[in-house]
């Protein structure tokens, strides 16, 4: 992987500027009824009082005219019946499915396998938190017209999710979030934020969500689908290292003795250094934290102009391009640099810490362009 000296002298800056973000709401959308601004999780416009239900197929979240039965039109088109997914019962889901479609669950829903025992409120309120974050990833995924297949459909290179919650009784076990053939467990106490802080301290991690969590598990699944005997296993061989290195013992040995000394020349976070598969998944899911939040600036229409562009030219940036559409990966990075250190500054000025505390050096650069090549290589229709 060749990356320009242009490019090279661009990544240089990410050493001394500490690209900052929060996982943004992807794009904007607006009812077409009254052209209120909504959120991607709306199930009502608050101007109108609407119905709102997210169609997958064409990745927009609609007002609704009601029905009898629980059924639904699009406003302004009748030609198709809808209803809602079967979780929108129980306040998790506010996407849409075809009347006539057996399978009473939507894109996203129909990759759970197990949820939560939803007889304890508690539980359902986590649910409720980490299916957020599902449908987010899920959103992005169909947005990169990646293969999404569940394991219903296809259970040997299908996705599913069990979303489990710890037995406190005895010596059972803790639920551990990771992913295995396809199958992504997910601890719901990641849902709760005094526990999942109380996790990322224990852990020495500068940062952990519930969504990070997503895209970092489901970095393990493409890596299946996309890397593992296909034509980019020499090169991901070459850039992450050999995963045919015993991942047990690997495992081990990080967490006797730590990330190497030197780890942050070569990963993007210590984590990264355990394993290549490791390498791989904490680097898939900061490009998809990327191409996520570009688009989110892309939506507002941001462009970042300082006043003092004189003294940093390459802290200017017109986001006036869709991320997803964008195959040269330098051009996404000329854009994330400016953002970054915009949010950076921003999030400073109301007395808050660094919302994103990691440096990208060259050597994951070329990493992340590594991942954007494979992920338009592999869209499918």
């Amino acid at each position: 992987m060749v990356v320009s000296l242009c490019f090279l002298a661009i990544t240089a800056i990410f050493y001394v500027v500490l690209p900052i973000f929060r996982a943004a709401f992807m794009k904007l959308f607006s009812c077409k009824h009254c052209d209120q601004l909504i959120y991607f999780e709306n199930y009502t416009c608050e101007k109108c009082q609407y119905p709102l239900g997210f169609l997958a197929e064409k990745r927009q979240l609609y007002p609704l005219l009601a029905l009898e039965n629980g059924m639904y039109y699009l406003y302004k088109n009748e030609s198709v019946l809808y209803r809602y997914c079967a979780n929108h019962d129980h306040g998790v889901c506010n996407w849409l499915v075809p009347a006539e479609q057996e399978n009473p669950f939507c894109e996203a829903c129909s990759l759970n396998r197990t949820i939560p025992n939803l007889s304890k409120p508690e539980y359902t309120l986590r649910w409720k938190i980490i299916e957020i974050a599902k449908h987010r990833l899920v959103y992005t995924l169909l947005r990169m017209r990646l293969p999404l297949l569940s394991k219903t459909e296809d259970p040997e290179r299908g996705l599913s999710f069990d979303f489990l919650a710890d037995i406190n009784t005895g010596n059972a076990p803790r639920i551990l979030t990771g992913h295995a053939q396809g199958l992504i467990t997910i601890n719901i106490a990641e849902a709760d934020d005094i526990e999942r802080e109380m996790a990322r301290r224990a852990m020495d991690e500068p940062y952990r969500t519930v969504l990070g969590h997503f895209r970092h598990e489901v970095g393990h699944y493409y890596w299946d689908r996309l890397i593992a005997n296909s034509e980019y296993i020499d090169a991901f061989r070459h850039m992450f290292g050999d995963e045919r290195t015993d991942y047990g013992e690997a495992l081990k040995l990080h967490y006797e003795q730590g990330a190497p000394e030197n780890w942050t020349q070569d990963y993007i976070s210590a984590y990264a250094s355990t394993h290549p598969w490791e390498d791989w998944a904490e680097t898939w899911a900061h490009y998809l934290h990327i191409i996520d939040t570009l688009e989110t600036a892309y939506a507002f229409g941001l462009s970042v102009h300082p006043v003092a562009a004189a003294l940093a030219p390459s802290l200017e940036a017109d986001l006036n391009v869709n991320p997803y559409y964008l195959e040269d990966f330098e051009t996404l990075m000329s854009f994330w640099l400016p953002l970054t250190y915009a949010m950076n500054s921003l999030n400073r000025s109301m007395g808050h810490h660094d919302l994103y505390p990691f440096v990208i050096p060259p050597n994951v650069m070329e990493k992340l362009s590594f991942i954007h090549q494979v992920c338009f290589a592999a869209r499918t229709r």
